[in-house]
């Protein structure tokens, strides 16, 4: 019994270090190739306490597609990066998640944000023409917390510290571009 009470919590505090990728599929669309995907992930409580100090904090979802070839490697079609930051605000005591590059949004609670970066909109990851109609495209789809964006002194810390792991595991589906 004392063995099994010991095993469960590592158990637990495991499970909290893994984004998983719920959902993953491409559409067509006339302006290109989009992404609907949804993540399952909590913050475990040195990331909240981390962001409640003002640590500012990324994630980063990478997407590839490859074709796959006989005669020689795989060829890669197209590989897209986007990354959202959230930051907590003390003043306002608002979150805010920002896609780098793009627009900002605010929000009451951590749950409101989080929610926000687990359901993310349709992401444009290939102009239309980047695919070849027809031909089937192996799709790679991560998504984690990006450690390269802390402040340098969190960085070293976090290299050694479980607690600033956050990620998925690599999916992988084909897609028959349209």
């Amino acid at each position: 019994m004392l063995m099994l009470a010991c095993v469960l919590p590592q158990t637990a505090r495991a499970a909290d270090d893994v984004v998983e990728i719920t959902r993953a599929y491409i559409e067509a669309a006339e302006e290109g190739y989009r992404l609907s995907a949804a993540y399952a992930f909590d913050l475990n409580h040195g990331l909240e306490d981390a962001l409640q100090h003002g640590v500012q904090l990324y994630f980063t979802t990478e997407i590839s597609f490859t074709r796959p070839r006989w005669y020689w490697f795989d060829e890669k079609a197209v590989t897209a990066k986007r990354t959202h930051r959230i930051s907590y605000n003390v003043l306002t005591r608002q979150y805010h998640v920002t896609i780098l590059g793009s627009v900002s949004q605010s929000f009451d609670s951590l749950d409101d944000a989080l929610f926000f970066l687990r359901r993310p909109n349709r992401w444009v990851v290939a102009p239309r023409g980047a695919l070849k109609v027809g031909e089937v495209y192996n799709v790679s789809l991560s998504m984690g917390m990006d450690r390269d964006y802390l402040p340098k002194p969190i960085q070293v810390n976090a290299i050694n510290n479980r607690e600033w792991t956050l990620a998925s595991q690599k999916r992988t589906f084909q897609y028959k571009a349209e």
